[in-house]
């Protein structure tokens, strides 16, 4: 691992020295890849620098404690070397965490669909608070949140909803958002006080770029006709709204928010990438052992991974025994608990999984 680090600190170094040089500063394309390289590497070396720094602190540390006759300095270096190593286990484990193999899409902006499930009307009043609770996430992550598509119920809630969110490593946090959301409460019209149970689902797709996914236009139906819902006076009057479906997979993606046919075609066809790459990537995943399938979990979106208890302020995540009762702080958008911990949980998987195909 040592000699893995080393030689990634040079290459490091030599990126350093190429972003400085003319040549590479006057060509804006090849500037871009090696900043981008330049960047994919910081985090690591920085936390090698930092490992190293205390390593050889804790030497010279154990040094003067073993040759210095002084008591105050013996004192010192015992002060120096507890420091260390309670900091030292942390600060390596975090760099084997860096060196687990990344994720290309972990870069990525993401495409969040949310879908109303059993529940009735309740669901859909949850799938319209759960929208929001990441909007509120996007907007403390300092990220960019855009509707693309939402489909109103007329009471508050939502059948389905598109959004895109844009930003630095978006899909790297929200991937593990995917999955079946679990709502426990009393629903407003509920007289006698039970408590429903109530589900929707939300799928997370890091959006592919044109470059990821090649669609031939000979594959694609495209349908126009006129939206509905709230939209303004052009809703009915205008043929806006677009179908497209993909004659290959049979993928179907319909989008009016716009009032302009172009803007939801363009915005359908941000969706259809996503779809076909996550349709490409799940045969990958598909053909992996079932062996390495169980040490990295699935993350299949039908999976029950948390529950919301509104009546004891709880939220559950199933997946790693975590819950919280700070429910009311969750859906304003402080998911920072759950995404953190469920990061290090399947890092944790990965970094097992890598050892034991080594």
């Amino acid at each position: 691992m040592l000699e893995k680090l080393a030689q990634i600190e040079k290459n490091y170094e030599d990126l350093t020295a190429q972003i400085s040089s003319p040549e590479i500063m006057s060509d804006m394309k090849t500037y871009a890849k090696t900043m981008k390289q330049h960047r994919s590497l910081e985090e690591i070396v920085e936390k090698y620098r930092e490992v190293k720094k205390m390593n050889e602190a804790l030497a010279g540390a154990k040094e003067i404690l073993e040759l210095s006759d002084d008591a105050e300095m013996s004192e010192m270096a015992q002060m120096e070397i507890a420091e260390i190593e309670e900091k030292l286990p942390k600060a390596e484990e975090e760099l084997k965490f860096l060196l687990i193999p990344k994720d290309p899409n972990d870069e990525k902006n993401v495409i969040i669909e949310i879908r109303a499930g059993t529940g009735g009307d309740e669901a859909t009043l949850f799938a319209a608070e759960v929208l929001r609770m990441y909007a509120r996430y996007a907007e403390r992550q300092g990220w960019k949140f855009e509707t693309l598509d939402v489909s109103d119920t007329g009471v508050g809630g939502i059948k389905e909803a598109s959004v895109v969110i844009e930003g630095d490593k978006v899909y790297s946090k929200m991937r593990y958002e995917s999955g079946v959301h679990r709502v426990q409460r009393v629903p407003a019209t509920e007289t006698a006080g039970r408590i429903h149970t109530s589900a929707i689902t939300v799928a997370v797709l890091p959006e592919a770029e044109e470059v990821d996914v090649q669609i031939n236009q000979n594959d694609l139906r495209i349908d126009t006709f006129c939206s509905s819902g709230p939209g303004g006076q052009s809703v009915n009057t205008t043929y806006s709204a677009v179908r497209l479906t993909h004659l290959p997979t049979g993928v179907v993606v319909s989008m009016q928010d716009e009032k302009s046919q172009i803007k939801n075609r363009e915005k359908a066809m941000r969706v259809l990438r996503a779809r076909l790459q996550e349709l490409e990537e799940q045969k990958q995943h598909d053909l992996q052992s079932a062996e390495r399938k169980s040490q990295v979990g699935s993350g299949d979106r039908s999976e029950k991974i948390r529950t919301y208890n509104f009546k004891e302020n709880r939220v559950s995540d199933h997946r790693i025994g975590l819950t919280v009762y700070q429910l009311d702080l969750v859906m304003e958008g402080a998911l920072d608990e759950f995404i953190n911990a469920l990061t290090t949980h399947y890092q944790t998987e990965k970094l097992k999984a890598e050892a034991v195909t080594v």
